[in-house]
């Protein structure tokens, strides 16, 4: 099991991306070494069990890649959120701002049973913006969110003040 800072290690920080005074944090380093992500979701699970839900939502596209893994780790369903006009099925849409500009979200109006214990799974915490537009969706269609769980949080941007009420957890803290 690697360390929080091995894992650290093994994420690549792209300054000025994609626009000046950004510093984004690009997982597809740690995505490549097999065993530094096995040691991410391993111990991403190990935080989320407690929580016990029945489906991640996690919204795309870096948030499929943690939730779905992280839905395999702890057995349970996963169910996407997508942009606009991606999804083929009925769907409720939220709208949501970014650290760096605006946009739409979808989910299946049938995407998971009303009562359901939903974990919302992404892969950055930065402004909170995505994860409380996905949020707001769940509890729109009637679920119970137990939790909101993070690969990575960016703690110099206050994007946890707005997950207030909800457990959240995050392995990786910048």
């Amino acid at each position: 099991m690697l360390s929080v800072d091995e894992l650290k290690a093994r994420i690549r920080i792209v300054p000025d991306w994609p626009k000046p005074g950004i510093s984004f944090k690009d997982i597809t380093t740690l995505l490549r070494d097999g065993a530094a992500w096995r040691s991410a979701i391993d111990q991403m699970a190990a935080l989320c069990r407690p929580l016990r839900p029945d489906v991640i939502v996690a919204p795309e596209a870096r948030g499929f890649i943690v939730g779905s893994a992280l839905a395999y780790a702890l057995g349970a369903g996963c169910v996407p959120v997508r942009k606009r006009g991606k999804l083929p099925a009925e769907t409720l849409r939220g709208e949501y701002l970014l650290e760096y500009g605006a946009d739409v979200l979808e989910i299946h109006r049938d995407a998971f049973k009303p009562g359901s214990r939903v974990l919302v799974v992404d892969d950055v915490l930065a402004t909170g913006g995505t994860v409380t537009a996905t949020i707001d969706l769940v509890s729109q269609l009637g679920g119970n969110v137990v939790g909101v769980g993070l690969l990575i949080e960016l703690t110099y941007i206050p994007g946890r003040e707005s997950l207030k009420g909800y457990e959240v957890v995050s392995l990786i803290k910048y």
